[in-house]
C-alpha cells in the first residue's frame, strides 16, 4: 500500500509500506493492505512505518526505532484518510 505525509508546507514522504500505526483520538491503530476505508483525527505522537525496503531519499526525515524496527515520524496532530490501499495523513 501506497503512504503519503503531508504538512502544510510539502509532501515529506510517499513510499509503498507495509503497514502504518497511527495516534488516534481513541488510541493508536495500524492499517494493513486491503484495509477498510477510514477517516480518523489524529493526537500528537508518533506515525509507526513498516517499510522494508526505503531507500535513503524516501527514509531522510524518519528516525528509525531499533527496538521494534518501524520507522517513525513525529507529529502534532491531524487527519488520516485510508481508501483502496492509499493512505494519506495530513499532519501538523
Amino acid at each position: 500500500m501506497f503512504l503519503e505525509i503531508v504538512t502544510p508546507e510539502q509532501i515529506v514522504f510517499n513510499a509503498e509500506v507495509t503497514s502504518v500505526a497511527v495516534p488516534g483520538i481513541d488510541g493508536e491503530f495500524q492499517m494493513l493492505k486491503d484495509h477498510a476505508p477510514v477517516i480518523s483525527l489524529l493526537i500528537a505522537g508518533d506515525v509507526k512505518i513498516d517499510a522494508s525496503n526505503l531507500d535513503e531519499k524516501s527514509a531522510k526525515v524518519l528516525s528509525k526505532n531499533t527496538v521494534d524496527n518501524r520507522w517513525i515520524y513525529k507529529i502534532k496532530g491531524g487527519v488520516i484518510e485510508v481508501n483502496n490501499n492509499k493512505i494519506i495523513v495530513l499532519a501538523d
